[in-house]
């Protein structure tokens, strides 16, 4: 939701009491594989089986082959639940609705590097809004894109597949790119999280998760779950978890 002064919108990351590291691995639902007739229900269900922030996937058929939806299905069911909304906009020309979305109750917004070409000056304006700013690179997008704007961003998506579809394969060549983003974002003088989104499930959040990845975005996975969404939130925090806790053991 828009803010009226110059400060952000505070949204739960799952930080600690001096905000420098996570306390939880978060899951972020991604609703494509939702019944888009029932959203609002849809929303419902993710957020009684635990989830942390749900992801609406916003696809213009132009950057990605895909199309999804817009700015007024989100604002339809922002009312459903408490929990945080992010937009992932996976579109050309972003800085033209990135304030549809902030109105609608998205309290972070990602966009691609790919497709902002002034991204410090897109970074700004989402957080002029009041929303928070995150970037997300796609895998051949080389991590220097963002080393100059970091001051702007609350969180960086790695995307391990390419954009555009849901229940593609996790590229698991993307953990040593999540590494190095994990060394990149820890010289910041504020916590950024680093998520991850493509093919995770219980049996892939561990090597997203050991290399640095604390917000996992899951669809397929969770829906397809033969013990429902909150075996599935369980299974994939619990994994995701004991890899994170591996990675800082000394």
């Amino acid at each position: 939701m828009a803010s009226s002064d110059d400060s952000t919108i505070t949204v739960n990351n799952g930080s600690d009491s001096n905000g420098q590291t996570p306390a939880h691995i978060m899951i972020a639902p991604s609703v494509l594989p939702a019944d888009f007739a029932r959203l609002g229900d849809e929303c419902q269900a993710l957020e009684a089986a635990g989830v942390d922030r749900i992801q609406f996937d916003i696809m213009d058929g132009r950057f990605v082959p895909n199309l999804t939806f817009g700015a007024d299905v989100v604002a339809s069911v922002r009312s459903a639940v408490s929990v945080p909304f992010e937009a992932h906009l996976m579109i050309e020309e972003p800085d033209l609705l990135i304030p549809r979305f902030v109105e609608a109750g998205c309290e972070i917004i990602i966009v691609h590097a790919e497709t902002a070409t002034h991204l410090h000056r897109t970074l700004q304006h989402v957080r002029d809004l009041g929303a928070s700013g995150a970037v997300a690179l796609n895998p051949h997008t080389p991590l220097e894109t963002i080393q100059d704007v970091l001051d702007l961003i609350d969180m960086v998506l790695i995307m391990t597949v390419n954009p555009g579809f849901g229940g593609q394969p996790y590229i698991s060549t993307m953990e040593p790119k999540i590494r190095r983003a994990r060394q990149l974002l820890d010289t910041a003088d504020h916590w950024i999280d680093i998520e991850v989104d493509g093919g995770i499930s219980a049996t892939t959040a561990p090597g997203a998760a050991g290399a640095g990845a604390n917000v996992l975005v899951s669809g397929s996975a969770l829906y397809r779950h033969p013990d429902g969404l909150a075996a599935a939130v369980g299974e994939i925090r619990a994994a995701g978890l004991q890899a994170w806790e591996q990675r800082n053991i000394g």
